[in-house]
């Protein structure tokens, strides 16, 4: 059909596909030597898209260009359409938006990615009702499970469930008390374990409470109750068997179309090293070439030296050898950005500073204590601060970026003695620390975030089902300057939005986009007015400051010629519609580097 005129519906186009200083220059795409020059292999045609809003994403106003080409997996031309048709050439091929609305591909600036599919093998717990509803879910999964392997479900709220808790190991083991059955709470800091589980992590009476997380006790004994959070649960968790085979390819396979469902060119793992297999499973899907869109991968705080050992493994066997022959073969990429392998970076590190909702570690107590906590109850730290700061004095001055987990006050305060401390001794850096929720920051903790070059990224979508619990328990001061967007948006400060998902049941930005514009709770209520912010800030912060945060801002994030043809097609234009509607805006089609990787059926 060259040089004619195609509905949006057009088939799809065939798809694309000692050492530290050594493998961090590798990473950062500073070494030459760690990329060969890619196969030969076929490109997607020239396309030109018009007959619909192409919202550029470029600059902090709305702009807009009537045409978008797109060649060999980049932007060719955007702009009038006589302007983009003639750089095209009349063989190219046409697409007629029909009035829907074309922006960059959305950036996922903290999600997990490869914890969401094996999730997807497991039992839906989102919604329980009451603990009745969980059993009758994990009974019926149960069915689904191999011999050998655990029993797992994920997506439970006690605060949202008749029993205001999480179910026993005495009541999961009416699903089954002779195979390991673990489930998770939605925020993935709580969980739950039966008695076989318990037995086979070695958890009993005499068993310690590990630094940064407790085992629940029966009343009057040391003997473990079942419930378990964060540290706890994550030791217990750990000791999961490994998805390997067809499980490990489906696994990685599912999560990436569900994040390319949502719209999202880039997906990011930031917490690699939860599961006891998550390495292995990214090394099978860069050796396999599952992905169809980019992960951008955090290691786990407490693997560091595993992950970064096998990115250098994945460096050597991708790269050169003496005769400066590829050991193995790349997918072309055509930003020839060689931090990527096979579509998998290491951007960074994550660590946990404190908890979730109920166990944010703050500076003052919170209003209204969770369930099971007396006194004067703060939350509380999850690590120390030299552990912190050995992190920071190891890769401050590389571009592996430090991620850290943080909703309370006094877990930023944290975070920014410690930047503070090694820029005073180190000098700054572009190292963009992330501050990963950033729930609630104080006023005058905002400056300081300034001048370190700091980027939070909200979990806006976190308002819709918790919102009314931080006005109670956090009070309704902090509730208004939670996720202060707006305060940044005003002084012109970076920052992103973040589904967090499996946290968030689905991946979805424009649910994130809808909340940091609407802020509103379950019961409707507008939780902090004042830091509302527009569609096309939020917009923005999933776009163009989203690709900023990861360090991709000169290739991603803004439809402008030279950059990725990734690309997003929606139903209708979020800066159109009436703002409560804009989570109704459907994902038509999701395009990574001009090859279509999504599209919904018609």
């Amino acid at each position: 059909m060259s040089g004619a005129t195609a509905t949006f519906t057009l088939p799809k186009p065939a798809s694309r596909s000692t050492v530290m200083p050594l493998v961090l220059a590798c990473l950062a795409g500073l070494s030459a030597g760690c990329a060969p020059k890619p196969p030969a292999v076929e490109l997607p045609p020239t396309m030109v898209y018009s007959g619909g809003d192409i919202l550029t994403m470029a600059g902090r106003e709305p702009a807009y260009v009537e045409a978008l080409a797109t060649r060999e997996g980049k932007i060719l031309a955007a702009g009038t359409l006589a302007e983009v048709q003639a750089a095209a050439g009349a063989k190219a091929t046409r697409i007629d938006l029909q009035g829907k609305t074309m922006l960059p591909g959305f950036i996922d600036t903290h999600g997990h990615m490869v914890q969401f599919g094996k999730n997807l093998m497991d039992a839906n717990l989102v919604g329980s009702k009451d603990i009745v509803d969980l059993l009758e879910r994990l009974k019926a999964h149960l069915a689904t499970v191999p011999e050998g392997a655990w029993i797992v479900g994920f997506g439970y709220q006690a605060r949202l469930m008749t029993e205001k808790r999480a179910p026993t190991a005495a009541e999961l083991d009416q699903v089954t008390s002779t195979r390991p059955l673990l489930v998770v709470d939605s925020s993935g800091h709580l969980g739950a374990a039966n008695s076989a589980l318990l037995k086979l992590a070695g958890v009993n009476a005499r068993t310690p409470n590990p630094t940064g997380g407790t085992f629940t006790r029966n009343p009057g004994s040391r003997e473990p109750l079942g419930p378990m959070e964060e540290t706890a649960l994550n030791a217990v968790r750990f000791k999961r068997p490994p998805f390997t085979g067809e499980l490990a390819d489906r696994a990685m396979s599912a999560g990436a179309a569900e994040w390319a469902r949502y719209g999202q060119t880039t997906a990011q793992e930031c917490g690699l090293g939860l599961g006891n297999d998550d390495v292995d499973l990214v090394l099978n899907a860069i050796d396999r070439k599952l992905l169809p869109i980019d992960l951008y991968v955090c290691a786990k705080d407490s693997v560091t030296d595993q992950v970064i050992d096998a990115a250098y493994g994945v460096s050597r066997a991708y790269g050169v050898d003496g005769k400066s022959t590829a050991s193995k073969l790349l997918t072309q990429r055509p930003d020839l950005d060689s931090r990527y392998v096979n579509r998998v970076r290491l951007g960074g590190v994550k660590y946990w500073l404190d908890g979730s909702l109920d166990t944010a570690w703050f500076s003052e107590p919170y209003s209204h204590n969770p369930p099971g906590k007396s006194g004067r109850y703060s939350g509380y730290q999850q690590i120390p601060d030299e552990v912190l700061t050995a992190a920071f004095e190891r890769f401050w001055e590389t571009n592996v970026q430090i991620n850290m987990h943080m909703n309370g006050d006094a877990a930023v305060e944290q975070a920014l003695r410690v930047i503070e401390a090694v820029i005073a001794k180190h000098g700054m850096r572009d190292h963009r620390p992330v501050f990963i929720h950033a729930s609630y920051v104080r006023p005058d903790q905002i400056e300081r975030m300034r001048k370190i070059g700091a980027v939070p990224t909200f979990l806006s979508a976190s308002i819709v089902p918790g919102g009314d619990s931080v006005v109670k328990l956090w009070g309704a001061e902090r509730a208004a300057h939670s996720l202060a967007a707006n305060t940044f948006e005003q002084l012109q400060m970076p920052w992103t939005l973040s589904h967090d998902a499996p946290v968030s049941p689905t991946p979805s930005i424009l649910g994130l986009v809808d909340a940091a514009v609407n802020r509103k709770s379950a019961s409707g209520q507008v939780i902090g007015p004042n830091e509302r912010v527009s569609a096309y800030a939020a917009l923005r912060a999933v776009t163009s400051t989203g690709a900023y945060q990861i360090k991709e801002e000169t290739t991603k994030g803004t439809l402008e010629p030279g950059k990725l043809a990734d690309l997003v097609v929606l139903s209708a234009n979020p800066l159109k519609v009436d703002a409560s509607t804009i989570k109704d805006i459907s994902v038509l089609r999701t395009i990574k580097e001009g090859v279509t990787v999504y599209e919904i059926a018609p």
